[in-house]
Parts: structure tokens; C-alpha cells; sequence
């Protein structure tokens, strides 16, 4: 607003300026010129009576009055003078009134014609949360009286984001042929059904799913989310299929590429470690298994995992909440990973060397490690933006009491 008002401010003065240059010109300078020419005149013509006079060409009587009349024109020319300084106070009356004149007027024309509400600073913050509801609010009952593919798309998002899954829900359903046409469109159709059937993509959200693929083979959140419904229902060769293909389309030396190798490489040593066969799918939520020789000599680390109440509204019971120790200066790998859901928070939790990911990176071989906490709406294995996460302060193996408060937003 400061900056605005400056500017406006800068630009009347300089109109101002402009426009009165020529009306406070002074005068004096041609004044002055034309009452000395005058003067010089009448003294010569007063000498000349005097010289006549002394020569005898013309009486005393005549000479007194061409004296008297010659006075009277000087003092009537003198008189003539005064009009321009009475001039020069009327140009500066209208230049005083052009001085206030322009700066009211244009303020009022920009009160009538412009967006005053716009100098506001309250307008310019950033929409609050109550805010977003009244326009998601205020979209739906639009929605319900004029229909349209586009708003509902804007309905369906925007419930998506908010947690708001029945309805989501219900606004892509009134989509129409617009999200039969758009991969991504039914990518996130499908986390929502997936995600209210507590991560389960049997049935319809797969059907969508697939349907995703076969319009965009590559498409990075369909692919995530195939992958995710191929580890939970146990097919790991179809899940490391698709993570490959995914890794192939992300950008190289992101944490996303990172995550997605470390659990490529996981998946194949768990696999080659039961002969080829399929190791168990993670349950929904998983107890601590009970401590192995080496976790109970103290290389486990415990502790309790809270959602921040300001958060709170952003989350399911059902969502999945993963807990896993990493190396704060080492591979990005978890050393050891517990899963569980939003519905049993604050969650005590226990993680020791049965939980690894991979027998060559396990707690009991950390010198200190970092506990973090990510809440996943659609269950998926990747992090995702959206997420919410948390973690806690670096403590060494063996640390007890460690709390890990689930506060931000993932970007």
C-alpha cells in the first residue's frame, strides 16, 4: 500500500508541476521594460518643450499646457502598468486551485472507478483455513445450481486436500467424461477409494487405476499407487516392476529417486533372502515384534509418536503412519520401519534389528540415528507431497523416551 500511495503521490506532483510552469511565469521583468521605454519617451518629449520654449518657438502658455498634458498621459500609462500584477494574482488563485483541484480528483475517480479495497494489507494475506472452507463452500453450492466438469474437478481436489474423502468422493463422481479422459484425474480418483477402504485397491479403485495406466502408461502418480497396490497384495515382483519404472521418469539425485532405489534394493535382498519367495505384505498396523538378543542389549530405540492437534483435521483414522529409524548422515534406507494408523495415535512405539529393511543396515550397527514419523492418506510406501511428517532430535541406539511429534506438511 506504501509503495502504491508513494508512486500516485510522485506522479501528481510531477503533473503539477507541468501544468503550472507557464502560470507562475513572472511578469515583472516585461513590466518593468515597458515603464522605463515609457518614461524615456516623455522625458525627451519634455525637453524638447523646454528647448522650444527657450528658443521662443512657442509661449509660456502653450509650453504649460503640452507640459500638463504630457504629464497626464504618463501618469494613465503608468496606471495601464498595474494590470499585469493584477493579472499575475489571478493566475495564482487558479494555480492554487489546480493544486487542489488535480490530487482530489484523482483520488475520487479512483474511489469511484478503481479497487481501493486492494490498498488494503488485510486482503493480500494469505487465505486462512476458514476462509478456504467458505470458498470450497461457496463452490459446491454453485456446483449444485449451474453443474459443470471444471468446477467439479476444482470440488473434487479441493475436498481431496482437505481430507474430506466421501465427499471427494461424491464430486468426482460427478465429473463426467471429462475424468474418463485424464489420467491423473483418475489416479487421484482412486486414492480417495483406495484410501477409504483403509488402503485396500481391490475392486474399484484398482479398475481406475488400470484405467489410469492404459491412457498414460507413465503417469507418476498412477505408477506410485500400483506399486503400492502390488506390495499389499504380496506381489513384489510386480511392486519393484513398477518402482523402476517410476524411477526411470524422476528426476535423478532427488530424495524421491533416493527412497525409491533404497527400496527397490530392499525389496530384491528380501526376496533373495526367502529363496525367492514373497515375504509377508506390512499389516495395516504392526506391534513390535518381541526384541531380538541384540535389541534387548540394548539397540533398540523406544518411544511415542503424537499428531499435532493443529493438524488434525487434515487426517483419517484410517491413514497409515509409518515410524522408521534412519542414519542422519548416512544412506537415506530406514534401518528399521513400524507401520500403523492415524486411529491409534499418540502410538508407543519399539523399533529394534528384527524391523530392518535390509541385514546390512540395522540399528545395532548406527552409531546414533533420527526417528521420523509420516502420516500417508493412500498408504503409499513413497512419500508423497501432502504428507504430514515429524521427526525427532538424533539419539544413539538404546535411547528410550524418545518423543516424535508429527507437525509439518511435506512440500
Amino acid at each position: 500500500m506504501g509503495g502504491f500511495v508513494l508512486a500516485a503521490a510522485v506522479l501528481v506532483v510531477a503533473t503539477l508541476v507541468v501544468l503550472l510552469r507557464p502560470w507562475n511565469r513572472s511578469p515583472k521583468t516585461t513590466t518593468g521594460s515597458t515603464g522605463e521605454v515609457n518614461a524615456g519617451v516623455y522625458r525627451d518629449q519634455l525637453a524638447e518643450l523646454d528647448r522650444d520654449l527657450a528658443a521662443g518657438t512657442i509661449s509660456a502658455e502653450d509650453h504649460a499646457q503640452a507640459r500638463a498634458e504630457l504629464q497626464r498621459r504618463l501618469i494613465d500609462d503608468v496606471s495601464a502598468t498595474d494590470t499585469p500584477a493584477a493579472a499575475s494574482a489571478g493566475m495564482k488563485r487558479t494555480s492554487w486551485l489546480l493544486v487542489l483541484v488535480i490530487p482530489l480528483g484523482a483520488a475520487g475517480l479512483y474511489g469511484w472507478l478503481g479497487t481501493p479495497a486492494a490498498l488494503d494489507p488485510l486482503v493480500t494475506q494469505a487465505p486462512t483455513q476458514q476462509n478456504v472452507e467458505k470458498m470450497v463452500a461457496d463452490l459446491a453450492a454453485r456446483m449444485e445450481k449451474n453443474p459443470d466438469p471444471r468446477g467439479f474437478v476444482v470440488l473434487a481436489r479441493s475436498y481431496r486436500a482437505m481430507g474430506r474423502l466421501p465427499e471427494a468422493e461424491a464430486a468426482f463422481n460427478r465429473i463426467g467424461p471429462v475424468l474418463q479422459e485424464n489420467a491423473t484425474l483418475l489416479a487421484e480418483y482412486a486414492d480417495v477409494l483406495a484410501t477409504r477402504a483403509m488402503g485396500n485397491f481391490d475392486g474399484k479403485p484398482m479398475e481406475v487405476l488400470n484405467q489410469a495406466l492404459k491412457l498414460e502408461p507413465e503417469n507418476p502418480m498412477a505408477l506410485s499407487l500400483a506399486a503400492t497396490a502390488a506390495y499389499n497384495r504380496n506381489d513384489f515382483a510386480q511392486a519393484i516392476a513398477r518402482w523402476e519404472q517410476l524411477l526411470r521418469i524422476l528426476p535423478p539425485d532427488t530424495d524421491d529417486a533416493r527412497w525409491l532405489t533404497d527400496a527397490i534394493a530392499k525389496t530384491r535382498e528380501q526376496m533373495a533372502g526367502a529363496g525367492g519367495a514373497k515375504p509377508a505384505a506390512p499389516t495395516a498396523t504392526t506391534t513390535p515384534a518381541k526384541p531380538s538378543t541384540a535389541a534387548a542389549a540394548g539397540t533398540s530405540v523406544s518411544g511415542r509418536v503424537s499428531l499435532s492437534p493443529t493438524l488434525a483435521a487434515k487426517v483419517q483414522p484410517g491413514d497409515t503412519v509409518f515410524i522408521f529409524a534412519r542414519n542422519p548422515q548416512g544412506s537415506r534406507l530406514p534401518l528399521a520401519v513400524q507401520r500403523t494408523q492415524v486411529s491409534a495415535l499418540p502410538f508407543s512405539f519399539k523399533l529394534d534389528d528384527s524391523m530392518a529393511m535390509s541385514p546390512e543396515a540395522k540399528l545395532s550397527g548406527a552409531s546414533e540415528v533420527r526417528i521420523e514419523a509420516r502420516v500417508s492418506r493412500s498408504g503409499n510406501a513413497t512419500p508423497q507431497s501432502g504428507d504430514l511428517i515429524g521427526a525427532s532430535a538424533t539419539v544413539k541406539p538404546g535411547a528410550a523416551g524418545v518423543d516424535v511429534l508429527i507437525d509439518q506438511v511435506r512440500p
